[in-house]
C-alpha cells in the first residue's frame, strides 16, 4: 500500500562506489529486506549510485531484490576481478588490471538488454567523459527535459559508471563517448542526490530524508614523515584514498547545508563503517564473506531507527514522463 504521508516526505537511497566492497550495502539492503518482508525499491522516492554502487541502484530500479543483487555478487566477483595476482600488480602499472569482458557478461547474464527506460524507480547514475572531463549523469525520466536516457541498455550504464581508472579500460557505447567512473568525482554521491531532488524535481528540503550508504571506511594515516618528504612515488599510491575520504567528507557537508540539516537533525543518516586499514580493497574477493558478515550484522543494528524513519510505508509508484514503446513492468 502507499502511505498517505509519502506526499509529505520524501525519502532518498544513496549507493557510494567500492568494486567488490558492494558486497557490504548490498548485504546490509539484504538484511533489510529480510525483516521487513519487502523489497526496500518500494521505499525510496529517488536511488542515486556511482560505481558499484551505481550497479545496486540499477538493480534495484530494474525490479531486483537486493538478496537477487547480493547473490550476483557472490557469483561474479572472483570472475569479474580474476587473474594471476602478481602478473595483474604487475599489469597494472601499464594497462588496466582488469578486462571489462567478464563483468559485462555477468551484467549481461542478469540485465540482459533491459533499458533504463523499463526501471520502476527515479535513479540517477554518474559518470565521467574522458574526453572532456566533464561530469556526465544518466537519469532515468523523471523531468520532461530528460528524453535521451531512458533508451539506453542498462548493461551498458553499468559498464561506465563502474569503469574505474586503472582498474578496467573506459566503455565507449555506440555514441563513441569514453564514459568511466563516476567516482572521479561524486564516489559519496550524496550531495548529487540532494541537488537532483530539489533543483530538478522541486521537492521541499525540509521535507527530505537520506540514507546514505558507504562501502566501509578507513582512517588516514600518513607518518610525519611522508608528509615532508612525500613525492610522486608516495602520492601515487595514497592519493586515491585521500580524494575519495575528502570527496565524501565534502559530498555529506554540502548535503547537510543544502537540506538545512541542523545539529541533532537525523534525516541524513549515513552508514559506512570504520574498519582496519587495507583490510578491504576494490578488488580484494577473498573478502567477500567477511563484507556479507558486516553488512549483516550493520542492518542489525541500525535495522529499529530505520523502520521508523525509512519502512513505514509505500512511496508513491514512479511514473516516468518519457515511456519506451510497448514496455511492460518487471515487477
Amino acid at each position: 500500500m502507499v502511505s498517505q504521508n509519502s506526499s509529505k516526505l520524501r525519502r532518498i537511497l544513496t549507493i557510494d562506489g567500492g568494486g567488490i566492497k558492494g558486497i557490504f550495502p548490498a548485504s546490509f539492503l539484504s538484511t533489510l529486506e529480510e525483516a521487513i518482508n519487502d523489497r526496500v525499491s518500494n521505499y525510496f522516492d529517488l536511488i542515486v549510485g556511482t560505481s558499484t554502487g551505481g550497479i545496486i541502484a540499477l538493480g534495484l530500479g530494474s525490479g531486483m531484490t537486493a538478496k537477487e543483487i547480493l547473490e550476483m555478487y557472490e557469483e561474479f566477483g572472483e570472475k569479474v576481478f580474476s587473474g594471476n595476482k602478481i602478473i595483474n600488480i604487475l599489469k597494472h602499472f601499464f594497462v588496466s588490471k582488469y578486462n571489462s569482458i567478464p563483468l559485462e557478461k555477468a551484467l549481461r547474464n542478469k540485465f540482459g538488454d533491459k533499458k533504463f527506460g523499463e526501471c520502476n524507480n527515479r535513479l540517477v547514475i554518474p559518470c565521467t567523459n574522458l574526453d572532456t572531463g566533464e561530469v556526465h549523469i544518466y537519469k532515468t525520466s523523471h523531468n520532461k527535459r530528460l528524453e535521451v536516457d531512458y533508451k539506453k541498455e542498462i548493461v551498458e550504464i553499468a559498464l561506465q559508471t563502474a569503469a574505474a581508472p586503472t582498474y578496467f579500460p573506459p566503455h565507449i557505447d555506440k555514441s563513441n563517448i569514453p564514459l568511466i567512473d563516476g567516482g572521479i568525482w561524486a564516489n559519496n554521491p550524496v550531495s548529487v542526490a540532494v541537488v537532483e531532488a530539489i533543483a530538478l524535481l522541486n521537492w521541499d528540503a525540509n521535507k527530505i530524508k537520506i540514507l546514505s550508504l558507504g562501502c566501509t571506511q578507513e582512517s588516514i594515516r600518513i607518518n610525519y614523515l611522508a608528509k615532508l618528504l612525500g613525492g610522486k612515488l608516495f602520492w601515487a599510491e595514497k592519493v586515491a584514498d585521500i580524494f575519495i575520504t575528502a570527496q565524501s567528507h565534502a559530498a555529506l557537508g554540502a548535503a547537510k547545508l543544502l537540506l538545512g540539516n541542523e545539529e541533532g537533525d537525523n534525516r541524513l543518516l549515513r552508514i559506512s563503517p570504520l574498519v582496519p586499514n587495507n583490510r578491504f580493497k576494490l578488488d580484494s574477493t577473498d573478502e567477500i564473506s567477511s563484507l556479507k558478515g558486516l553488512g549483516a550484522t550493520e542492518a542489525r543494528k541500525q535495522l529499529p531507527m530505520l523502520r521508523d524513519s525509512f519502512f513505514y510505508g509505500h512511496v508513491e509508484p514512479f511514473i516516468p514522463v518519457h515511456k519506451l514503446k510497448d514496455t511492460k513492468s518487471i515487477v
